[in-house]
């Protein structure tokens, strides 16, 4: 989204140029999806309250993703991009500590 007139002056397809007005909407659906699969997999695993915890926090941070890309600012877009790992972060944090918790690994 952030490099899309870019792509556009150059002749390139990218998600943002083929979703047109749907790309917000599809990037929130591709969050919604990723949630969803991976609380699946915490109940398959039978994986803690920590654990949701951290998915808890991803989704505040993609709640907060929506509200700056909503506008497709260049800029707010760059923010969210560039934020983007912090929540892979946050829920590979949430897998360790259920990990450690578990395992009664101590923390200090």
């Amino acid at each position: 989204m952030v490099d899309r007139d870019d792509d556009l002056r150059i002749g390139i397809k990218t998600a943002a140029i083929t979703l047109g007005r749907y790309d917000v909407p599809a990037v929130m659906v591709c969050y919604g999806v990723t949630l969803a699969l991976l609380a699946g997999i915490g109940l398959h695993r039978g994986l803690s309250l920590v654990y949701y915890l951290g998915l808890a926090a991803a989704a505040a941070i993609m709640t907060h993703h929506y509200r700056l890309i909503r506008g497709r600012d260049r800029v707010a877009c760059f923010k969210a991009f560039n934020q983007n790992n912090r929540v892979g972060a946050i829920i590979f944090g949430g897998i360790f500590a259920d990990f450690a918790i578990s395992r009664g690994i101590p923390w200090t």
